[in-house]
């Protein structure tokens, strides 16, 4: 009998099965990122791009928010790159878990999203790759689904913040953060960053705070010596 495909996994199916809650928060939360994005003055084909493109929701509310504001488009671009820099960390510890050469690895790293790499985690900084692609490709259908349905159909519906959504992004976070804390150690990160992301955010521009607090997080990569 032949090796298993990648379709015929049962890890993939595992991750698919596995995203379903966090793929439903981020077609809630994509209907808002929508909603935003058409009240800031977005087209709606560049709102729809680049939830296709970027995939990822803080960055993208960061960049609407600076819009929203009167802002550059090179300052919303900083801005997201700045939200995005805690996929330095995650794509440090899931690196030697993908498969395939420089080129190749780089294009799986492309499925890294906050909760596909929760999910992908065994613990003691391996991942599964399978259950990383079925998790991820779940959640980037029903997020760009969502933000259709906030582009096309948000007049008709009621601000994001009327309906309570505002904090479904906070509590998806959070709900990631408590699968993870396996470890005194791992406690140690995340207090230390939140700390520092909560005390840069009141401070400094959008994304500083992220990108300090990502730095942190590398502290988690370190093996202790035997």
């Amino acid at each position: 009998m032949g090796a298993p495909t990648l379709t015929s996994s049962p890890a993939l199916r595992a991750g698919v099965r596995d995203a379903v809650p966090f793929a439903a928060a981020g077609f809630v939360v994509a209907i808002s990122f929508g909603i935003s994005a058409r009240a800031a003055g977005m087209p709606a084909l560049a709102a729809i791009a680049m939830s296709a493109f970027v995939y990822a929701g803080s960055a993208q509310f960061a960049a609407v928010a600076i819009l929203a504001q009167g802002g550059s488009i090179a300052a919303a671009v900083i801005a997201a790159m700045l939200m995005n820099a805690r996929y330095l960390a995650m794509g440090l510890s899931i690196g030697p878990s993908l498969h395939g050469g420089r080129l190749r690895r780089a294009l799986e790293g492309q499925s890294v999203v906050d909760a596909s790499w929760a999910l992908a985690s065994r613990g003691e900084g391996r991942f599964d790759r399978h259950t990383l692609f079925g998790s991820s490709g779940l959640q980037y259908l029903t997020w760009l689904a969502g933000t259709v349905v906030g582009v096309l159909a948000g007049a008709a519906l009621p601000h994001p913040e009327a309906l309570g959504i505002d904090v479904v992004f906070p509590a998806f976070f959070l709900a990631l953060l408590v699968g993870e804390l396996r470890s005194a150690e791992a406690e140690a990160v995340a207090v230390g960053g939140a700390i520092v992301a909560v005390v840069l955010g009141l401070l400094a521009p959008a994304g500083v705070g992220i990108l300090a607090a990502s730095a942190v997080a590398l502290v988690g990569l370190r093996r202790p010596r035997a």
